[in-house]
């Protein structure tokens, strides 16, 4: 008898106090996994416009305190939102199993331009 584990998905949203929602489900493509992707999908584009915002905002040398904090705060939301993405994103990658462990060390490394 082979085991079924479920994974729980860390969902792109959080209750209204903050806290992290959770999706338990044996349907990967349901309706809330989906609702999930779709909500997933517009927030980065939505963080995709508030880049394009910045450089705007940055650009111009007139651009007021006001228009610079809220900037950051709406840059602060949508990297809040990445990083969320993210990290669920990563919980989902499947782990290989250590029974192929031939002793080769496969950690990701940085290309070199990327050492600084």
């Amino acid at each position: 008898m082979t085991e079924h584990f479920t994974v729980a998905r860390l969902l792109p949203w959080t209750t209204e106090d903050g806290k992290r929602c959770m999706l338990s489900t044996d349907d990967a493509s349901g309706f809330l996994s989906r609702l999930a992707d779709d909500f997933e999908a517009a927030q980065l584009a939505m963080g995709g416009g508030m880049v394009k915002e910045a450089f705007r905002v940055l650009d111009n040398p007139m651009s007021t305190h006001a228009e610079v904090r809220y900037l950051a705060l709406r840059l602060s939301e949508c990297l809040t939102d990445a990083l969320r993405i993210a990290e669920s994103r990563g919980l989902r990658l499947s782990v290989p199993d250590n029974d192929e462990d031939d002793g080769d060390d496969q950690s990701p490394t940085l290309p070199p331009e990327a050492e600084g």
